[in-house]
């Protein structure tokens, strides 16, 4: 599963269920972002044991995005059965901030910077 657009990348790796993101995500409306939440909906529809989430190379993320990734833990959050973990950069300002905020969503989400 991947999704390009012009300045972004997100796919998912099933050998190591890790969905990755790359680039700069600026995406008008929630409409746009919708090929990306159906395929943060698909990997958590399978269920796996430990999932994570690599933004290391995300640059930007409008706030859109944001709202998408904090429904995105939520639903993890529900499922019940799933271990997730963020990975991001402590180098991109917007990741220190933001990915502490999807922490409080669901406590026992693993946070590591590089």
């Amino acid at each position: 599963m991947e999704i390009k657009g012009e300045d972004y990348a997100v796919w998912y790796e099933a050998e190591t269920a890790t969905i990755l993101c790359k680039g700069s995500l600026r995406l008008s409306s929630m409409e746009d972002y919708a090929p990306i939440i159906q395929l943060l909906s698909d990997v958590t529809d399978q269920e796996p044991a430990v999932m994570t989430l690599d933004l290391r190379g995300l640059e930007f993320l409008n706030s859109s995005g944001i709202n998408v990734l904090s429904k995105f833990v939520i639903r993890v959050r529900q499922k019940g059965s799933i271990q997730i973990a963020v990975r991001g950069s402590q180098e991109t300002p917007w990741q220190v901030k933001s990915l502490k905020n999807l922490q409080r969503l669901m406590p026992s989400l693993v946070l590591q910077f590089d």
